[in-house]
Parts: C-alpha cells; structure tokens; sequence
C-alpha cells in the first residue's frame, strides 16, 4: 500500500470515527434533555415500547391462528393473561401483532400532513399576494367541514387498499391547522432582524424560510406532529371499526370491530376481548401527550431550569 493510501485510509477512520462519536454525543444529550421532565420522559418510554412491540413482538409471540371451539370467550388465566377470542384463540398475541399497522399509518399520516402543512403555511406567509390569499381560503374552507364525517363520505368513493393509501386520505385533511399556525408564526418572525438580514442578503425564499424561521418554531412543529399521530389513530380506528377501511385482522380496530359483532360485550368472561384494544390505544395516546412535554423542552430551552 502507497504512502497516499495509507494517509487517506487514516483520514477515512478519523472522519468516520469523529462522526460516530458526534452522533453518539448527540443521542446522550437527547436522552439527557428528554429525561429533565419525567413525564415527558415516561411518555418517551411508553412510545419506544410501543414501538418496539410492534415491529419485534410478532418474531417472539406470533398471532395465534388455531380455532379451538372448546375454549371460546375463556376468561384470562396464567397462560392466556387476556383470555381468549369468539374462536378460541389467545387475544394476548393479537394484541402484539395489532399494533403495526395503526402506528406506521398514524406515523406516516403525521410524516405527510406535517411536510405539507409546514410549506404551504411557511411558503404562504413569505410569498403572500393572490397564493396566500388562496390558500387560506382552502383552509378555511377545509377546517368548516366535519372531518370524520366527510372521512366516512371519502371511504364509500375511494377504495382504501391499503395504509398508504388511507394515509395520503388522513394527511390531505389533517395540513390545515399546523399550515394556519405555522402561517402565523412566520408572520411575526419575519419581522426579527436576523430574517430581514437575509432578505438584504437576497439568500431566497427557501433559505430564509428553513433556515432562518422554522429552526424557530420546532417545538410547536415537533408537539403538532405528535398530536398528528394520535388524532390519525382515533381516525382511522373508528373507520377500521366501522368497517369502511380493510386492513388486516391483525389490527386493534379490527380487533374491537370483530369483538363487537360477536358478542363480547354480553360475556363477562370476554371483557379483555374488547377492552384490551381499547387499553392498548389509550396507553398509547396518553404516552403520546405525556412526550410531547419533553419535546417541548428539548426545542425550547427557555423553558428548561436545569439540564
């Protein structure tokens, strides 16, 4: 090996081991502000969790697709801590396996509706004229709609195939009210020194808008996102209960759908049948709410005593 090659394959390993060690700091420092508010810190927990169960709980536990007719609507033992579903089959791991699906629809969803509505609403305010005034007259329009009812009203025209479908449905009616927010704010700070410097400095739109202004809005932009992600929960779960959305039956609105039909709430025995969906929903959006005070302390130190 040349003199050159080795210099340059000492350069690489540095480089790449300054990067590592600069990412690794940075996870360190996110943990250590997500962790000053303990709340928030527990909601993290519970999200991560969540998450985790998700996607590497079916490896471990998978669903339980054998009928055992002998043991239909058995309550909750030792061995089956949920109990058992109208064909006698463990709902413990349907649970497990449930998850997936609402929480990469509910991810993808606040991922879409987030993008769109922090450019149009950033893009909106920078730009103003006839495209602002368009543009807000969309929203309005779009906020004066009951949204659930008009989802109902899209399921029986659209065929929702699949989640990335009902995805792009849920984010094209969840950008109006971050865009009129994100709208707002940029309003009031492009009126700050440092903006009107770039305006001077003819740097363009778009630096002035993601560089300049968003950076200084992440907080509100981080707890949007999160309440995205719940309210396309509770959307799409009620369709999926409703029966206007098909989705797999490894799914906790499938669950309560089919628990429902079958007469679960009549058998005191199948209660978990029914309510463990529910609980695992419900853990979920309260952990969701409980993070978002942690994410509001990360993005805003002002808000943040001690570190």
């Amino acid at each position: 090996m040349t003199e050159d090659a080795v210099r340059s394959t000492t350069v690489y390993q540095r480089t790449f081991k300054d990067i590592l060690i600069g990412v690794l700091r940075g996870i360190v420092d996110f943990f250590k502000l997500m962790a000053h508010n303990r709340v928030g810190f527990i909601g993290f927990i519970i999200v991560v969790l969540y998450f985790a169960v998700a996607f590497l709980g079916p490896l471990v536990i998978p669903v339980d697709q054998e009928t055992k007719v002998d043991r239909i609507f058995e309550p909750p033992s030792r061995q089956h801590p949920l109990g058992m579903d109208h064909q006698g089959r463990d709902v413990f791991s349907q649970v497990v396996n449930g998850g997936r699906e609402i929480l990469l629809t509910a991810l993808l969803t606040a991922v879409l509706s987030t993008v769109v509505g922090i450019t149009l609403g950033a893009l909106s305010a920078v730009i103003g004229g006839g495209i602002d005034g368009f543009l807000v007259m969309l929203a309005d329009i779009f906020l004066a709609i009951p949204r659930f009812p008009l989802l109902i009203v899209l399921a029986g025209f659209i065929q929702v195939s699949n989640m990335i479908v009902l995805a792009l449905i849920l984010a094209f009616l969840g950008w109006m009210n971050l865009y009129r927010a994100v709208r707002a704010q940029v309003l009031s700070l492009r009126e700050r020194d440092y903006v009107e410097a770039a305006v001077t400095l003819d740097l363009g739109v778009w630096h002035i808008v993601f560089k300049e202004i968003l950076p200084n809005m992440m907080s509100y932009i981080a707890i949007s996102f999160a309440f995205s992600m719940t309210s396309a929960i509770y959307q799409q779960t009620g369709l999926v209960l409703l029966g206007l959305v098909p989705f797999s039956s490894q799914n906790w609105g499938v669950m309560i759908n089919i628990a429902w039909t079958r007469g679960a709430i009549f058998y005191k025995d199948a209660a978990m049948y029914i309510l463990a969906p529910v609980f695992a929903i419900a853990v979920f959006q309260l952990a969701m709410v409980w993070m978002t005070r942690s994410l509001e302390e990360v993005f805003n130190p002002r808000l943040r005593t001690r570190v």
